[in-house]
């Protein structure tokens, strides 16, 4: 168990807070790219703790600087797109992409070029990649390699990403996503069905954790009646991108990445890929059927008033094991975070030996926020003495032999075996094969 202090510290992301400020060291993605028109609407962002606008010139350019004006502090949310810049509507000041004030109506014309010029415009680093717009949140600090993960290389047509607002803590959502025990029972009637059957038929799942300068993998083992693992083998990248092992379909991959919005909010990004092909229905439908179209926020509309739409009548006939019919496994982790109040008081959980990756997981954050205040680099940003290649992280569910040592295996060597086999209806491979 954490202790309430320690909780505190992994929850509180605001300026000013140690997490927070290690938080601020990655990039974080923000919104889907298509959100973002050319001479458009500016967007409100809330990342950490603080207020933010979004906005994209006529040129493609994507801004991203504090929501308040320097003159005076009002939103820029309100502020017109002139093509090359925003224009206050409040004292007409304009600020360009670039984070410099461009323009200032209202100071005398013989001042109006040195004045705007003397104006700091908190602006900040941002890059599009795999559809989606990421930041990083310091504006006089030259960035961290971007994450080039495998689906940020990917063109458009192979990727879809899906954004959920979430009135949850940070590491809630996260730990929902790297939580791989409750599978069999959450989601026992929406999909997880096998898992399920699974585990009546094996031993209770143990753990195995490897942790890496990139984030962690993990293993799920769970002994069969012949001796053999059945094993899904999690890829973590620091600070909260989690691939889910198994393919959801031929050949597509689902990655969740959560990113703080405040100390009570967070967004919970789903990505969906193929390396191979372009996206086909099948392989969305697997995954997002029954799922609002709203790829800005696929949770909008869901509310406590009616318990997130559970129906208890189906409970009662047995018909249903949460409750959430017609609804995607995320709605029913999503019911549960926020169900569970915006902060969970750790300090009052009794864990179980299935919930070793979640303590070993707040113990790593933990000691990252000491390694980083302690000027020993930042826990999922490679050095030169430990790179990282992104490209190479992928997630995997195979069977393993007796004396096999998952360790050992290469996840993305698996993973093609896997498409062929899946390709040609042969089931899971064995990984000594």
């Amino acid at each position: 168990m954490v202790t309430t202090a320690e909780n505190e510290l992994l929850c509180r992301v605001g300026p000013g807070t140690r997490m927070g400020a290690m938080l601020r060291e990655y990039w974080h993605p923000f919104l889907r790219s298509d959100k973002l028109k050319p001479g458009g609407a500016p967007e409100r962002v809330r990342l950490l703790g603080e207020n933010f606008i979004a906005f994209r010139t006529l040129d493609g350019n994507v801004g991203f600087i504090d929501e308040a004006c320097p003159h005076r502090c009002a939103s820029l949310a309100l502020a017109r797109n002139e093509g090359d810049g925003l224009r206050c509507i409040y004292h007409g000041w304009k600020i360009g992409s670039c984070g410099k004030v461009l323009d200032v109506p209202i100071e005398q014309p013989e001042r109006r070029e040195a004045f705007a010029a003397s104006v700091k415009v908190h602006h900040y680093p941002v890059r599009e990649a795999g559809g989606l717009i990421w930041v990083f949140l310091q504006e006089d600090k030259e960035p961290p390699p971007f994450p080039a993960l495998e689906f940020t290389a990917l063109p458009e047509d192979h990727v879809d990403a899906r954004f959920a607002y979430i009135h949850c803590n940070w590491i809630q959502a996260f730990e929902a996503v790297i939580d791989s025990a409750h599978l069999g029972y959450l989601h026992r009637s929406s999909g997880m069905q096998r898992v399920y059957a699974l585990e009546q038929t094996t031993k209770p799942v143990r753990f195995e954790i490897e942790f890496h300068q990139y984030g962690f993998r993990e293993a799920a083992l769970r002994e069969r009646p012949d001796g053999t693992d059945h094993a899904r083998l999690r890829e973590f990248v620091a600070p909260s991108f989690s691939f889910p092992p198994g393919e959801v379909a031929e050949g597509a991959i689902l990655g969740a990445i959560t990113v703080p919005v405040d100390d009570e909010w967070c967004i919970q990004i789903w990505v969906t890929y193929n390396i191979r092909r372009p996206l086909i229905e099948i392989d969305l439908d697997n995954v997002w059927r029954y799922v609002s179209p709203n790829r800005h926020n696929f949770w909008e509309g869901a509310s406590s008033r009616d318990l997130w739409g559970q129906d208890r009548e189906v409970m009662e006939s047995k018909d249903h094991w949460s409750g959430f019919v017609e609804k995607p496994q995320l709605y029913e982790d999503f019911a549960v975070l926020e169900a569970m109040g915006p902060i969970v008081d750790r300090s009052k959980e009794n864990l179980c030996s299935t919930d070793l990756i979640i303590a070993k997981t707040r113990n790593r954050l933990l000691q990252a926020i000491e390694d980083y205040e302690a000027g020993k680099g930042v826990w999922g940003i490679p050095t030169k003495d430990a790179p990282i290649d992104y490209g190479r992280i992928r997630s995997v569910e195979l069977i393993l032999k007796a004396d096999d040592d998952w360790r050992s295996f290469d996840s993305v060597k698996i993973s093609d075996q896997i498409y062929a086999r899946i390709r040609d209806k042969g089931g899971l491979p064995v990984a000594a094969e």
